[in-house]
């Protein structure tokens, strides 16, 4: 069973975690759900295509404009207070490295901390133990916050990926958190470059054999970019031919903007996997 906050799901599920940005300056949408009543349209609209969890963000990945924990908190506490009230069979995520706003947002509601940032608040496993949370353990080599890689070496991407996604993992325990409300990520592209991440979605098995649920966020990300030479708006069928390959390889949940086409495509290879019957199955029986 995995367990996120006030939510269940069987062995047997695969979970879509679309992505809600309440930044200005996001690097896919441009912005478009900075508002707060357009970012609410964007989770009515991402709740009807069946999304089990939405992930809200209040600072993008990439370099930019400092923001502190205050405005941060500004951005995202209230949202998830008014998403709470609407959709109670939502999961809410919160993608956040800082202790202090994961407290508030589980306060207001959350049930997930999605740490994108490999754990560089030690004391966010704390928050999420304290709350009855879950937590997204990840793995970025140890880069700073909100900083691009820059010419990062692994012996072996995979295994430090795994090593210190378990290691964080480790540590959620031993606050307090619950064993099924531990997710891992090897996080593609952060801390990596194209090659760490190619190797990564090849060898992904290897990360679900831990037996710990893996997330993958894939969804329009550089190392698609680079691998097929598109830009941003251009990535989707690359990011769902990597998506089949984690599919493939047992991947839990799918961090992505476009949630039916995910969705169509995890299932079929789940379905190819053996892990979900077909919908219906007619042809040659009647």
């Amino acid at each position: 069973m995995l367990r996120l906050g006030r939510h269940a799901f069987g062995d047997d599920d695969a979970l879509m975690m679309a992505i809600v940005n309440r930044t200005p300056d996001s690097f896919f949408d441009k912005g478009a759900t900075w508002a707060e009543d357009a970012a609410f349209e964007r989770v009515r609209l991402v709740a009807s295509q069946g999304a089990e969890i939405v992930d809200i963000g209040g600072i993008k990945a990439a370099p930019g404009a400092e923001i502190g924990a205050s405005e941060e908190k500004a951005r995202v506490v209230d949202f998830v207070a008014r998403v709470r009230e609407e959709f109670p069979a939502l999961v809410i995520s919160v993608d956040t490295w800082r202790a202090e706003v994961g407290d508030a947002a589980c306060a207001a509601g959350a049930d997930l901390l999605n740490d994108a940032w490999g754990g560089a608040d030690p004391e966010l496993v704390d928050v999420a133990a304290a709350h009855g949370a879950a937590i997204v353990c990840t793995h970025t080599g140890g880069v700073t916050p909100r900083t691009r890689p820059y010419r990062i070496e692994y012996d072996d991407v995979v295994r430090a990926a795994i090593d210190d996604t378990l290691g964080y993992a480790q540590r959620a325990l031993d606050a307090g958190v619950a064993k099924e409300s531990i997710v891992i990520d090897p996080a593609h592209d952060f801390g990596k470059n194209t090659f760490h991440s190619l190797e990564i979605t090849r060898r992904l098995g290897e990360m679900v054999a831990t037996g710990w649920p893996v997330l993958v966020s894939l969804s329009n990300k550089d190392f698609v970019g680079e691998t097929l030479d598109l830009p941003v708006g251009e990535r989707l069928l690359g990011t769902l031919a990597a998506t089949t390959v984690c599919a493939m390889a047992g991947a839990r949940i799918y961090r992505v903007h476009q949630v039916p086409e995910t969705r169509q495509t995890v299932d079929m290879a789940w379905t190819i996997a053996g892990r979900r019957r077909p919908k219906r199955a007619i042809r040659g029986l009647q």
